[in-house]
This record gives structure tokens, sequence and C-alpha cells, in this order.
């Protein structure tokens, strides 16, 4: 349901409770009590007499149970949330009385803790909250160009360092700074500028994060697939991964095993490239 259609049942229950109407208990017969108009609930099993609860016109229903003599003494309906529970079927849960009270209570509390953090009024806070998270993402698209730079600028240093492996430039290295996004682009970069290339690039996260990313290019990725050779590096690691021939990439929980891990590339590649 929209917030729209929620807002607008909230307003309709608490007129109906401002109304103050009494409720009326009478006991009928089921059928007769259904033909007269009152809800019954689906799946449940009513005997052939029923107690039938009403209040003023708004509502009529087969219960039970205990309630309020006016709807009066609810005091305040205000909605929690709202779910599927069957084709068709919402199911709307809501606060009500001192509970209700207490919600709102606590709502001002986070609204007014929110003001203080944004330095606004009420009135001020969906369009200070708006500008904050328009920086935010203007400053996530910043370091993001950075990253790639970062990452850029060493993929040059990188290119210089390559291995010759049968013909093959291969490269396995950390690149300092970098997230996930920065490494698929240096792995981009390696293989257009090489033209004969396997690449293993790894970046340190966390000291329980390691990132890792694998190119091949077209030329050798029948002989070598990224996803093998990335998973092989991987479980030095700690980690696991996987991934297409010509790029994959995987994470590890292990950086100090790192180093050993990448030294390994050149080998695992020589040993498939060589005759």
């Amino acid at each position: 349901m929209t917030q729209l259609e929620l807002a607008r049942i909230e307003r309709m229950v608490n007129a109906e409770i401002r109304a103050n109407a009494a409720a009326r208990t009478r006991l009928m017969d089921y059928d007769a009590a259904v033909a007269a108009g009152a809800m019954a609930l689906f799946g449940e099993k009513y005997e052939r007499e029923v107690r039938v609860l009403n209040f003023g016109e708004f509502s009529t229903e087969l219960c039970g149970g205990t309630h309020v003599a006016r709807t009066g003494d609810i005091g305040l309906f205000r909605i929690t949330s709202e779910s599927g529970v069957a084709a068709g079927v919402r199911r709307i849960e809501a606060m009500t009385g001192e509970g209700a009270l207490d919600l709102v209570a606590h709502s001002d509390a986070v609204l007014r803790e929110v003001g203080t953090l944004l330095r606004g009024g009420r009135d001020e806070l969906a369009d200070k909250l708006r500008a904050t998270l328009e920086r935010i993402r203007a400053q996530e698209r910043e370091i993001r160009t950075l990253n790639d730079k970062l990452a850029s600028g060493q993929g040059t240093d990188l290119a210089a360092g390559a291995v010759d492996v049968a013909g093959t430039k291969v490269i396995a290295a950390r690149v300092e700074g970098a997230d996930s996004a920065s490494l698929r682009n240096a792995v981009d970069q390696l293989k257009s500028r090489l033209g004969s290339a396997i690449i293993v690039l790894a970046a340190v996260e966390s000291p329980t994060k390691v990132l890792l990313v694998a190119g091949v290019t077209a030329d050798r990725s029948g002989v070598i697939k990224a996803g093998e050779l990335v998973g092989s590096v991987a479980a030095q690691i700690g980690g696991k991964g996987g991934g297409r021939p010509d790029f994959a990439q995987a994470g590890g929980s292990k950086p100090e095993a790192l180093d050993a891990a990448l030294a390994s590339v050149v080998t695992l590649v020589r040993a498939r490239l060589s005759p």
C-alpha cells in the first residue's frame, strides 16, 4: 500500500475513534449475522450462534473477545507497518492508546535528534537531509574517480614490471588504496595496453579482507581461465571466487598470506603456458 493510502486509513480510523460510538453486542444466528453485513474472519470456525459486535454504522464484526465500551476509549490509532499475508490481502499493524502516544513521543525525539545533527528545524529537515545526501553522493563519485586515477597510475608502473612467460605478459601485484571497481578498471586498461596478458591484482581493504581481480586476454583464455586462476590465489588467502574465462574476482581473509599467493601466479602460468 502507498503512504497516502495508509495515511487515509489512519485518518479514517481516528475520526471514528473521536466519534466515540458506543459498543453494542448481540447474539445472532451465524447466517443471519453474515447476511446483515457482519465481517467474519477467513479461516475461523464459528458456532451456529455468534456474538455480533457493532460500533455505530462503521464496524460490525463477529467476535468473542473483550472490547472497549466506546471507540473513544481507544484514544489514538497509529499505523506501524503493513504487509502481504495472501494474494490480494494486506495486514495492517498499529498501536493504540498509550502505546500509540509512546510511539509519537519516540518519533518526535528522533526528529529532534536529527534536527540537532543537521542543524535545522523540523520544517527544514527534508531539505537539509536531501542536500546532505547529495553532498555524500558527490563525494563518493569524487572518491571513485580518484581511486580510478590511482589504480590507473599504478597500472602504468605495473605494466613496466610485467614478467614475460612464453610471449605473454604476466602481472600479479598489489594496488594500494583501490576498491573492487578500481581493480576492474585497472585490469581492463592493462589488458588493452599489453595485448597478450594474464593479470591478477589485489587490494587489502581491511585487516581481514582482501580483494582479488583477474583478467586474461582472449588469446590466452582458452589455455588458462581467469576464474580458475583467481580461485587458486584466493584459496591461499582463506577465500574463494570465480568468474568468466576472461575476467573473475574473489576475496580472502588473510592479508598476511597475500604476497606469497601473488608470487605463485607466475609459477602457475608458466606451468600452463610452457611447452
